[in-house]
């Protein structure tokens, strides 16, 4: 599976080159693919190439939904209980 993660285009350098924000990290990706994006431009990062330009709002619900799936990762499992269900709906220690 790939994952993308959309980036704001801050400068464009030489070479086919940008250098892109990516939730508060600069980073320098190849523009060869998408070379219509400039300054402002919202793009989709994979391996350090903008793969496509994107709108804002799907960059920011892009970014939240990646954001909510980190959190439930980092979230503590429950105690495993020791109660056992039983079927009549009641339970035992």
């Amino acid at each position: 599976m790939c994952l993308g993660i959309p980036g704001q285009v801050v400068s464009r350098l030489d070479d086919g080159l940008a250098r892109v924000d990516i939730s508060g990290v600069r980073r320098v990706v190849s523009i060869a693919f998408t070379p219509e994006a400039g300054p402002g431009d919202w793009v989709l990062v994979h391996v350090g190439f903008a793969l496509a330009r994107i709108d804002e709002e799907e960059a920011r619900a892009t970014l939240d939904l990646l954001a909510g799936a980190i959190a439930a990762e980092l979230e503590p499992e429950p105690e495993p209980s020791n109660t056992l269900l039983l079927a009549d709906g009641g339970s035992a220690p």
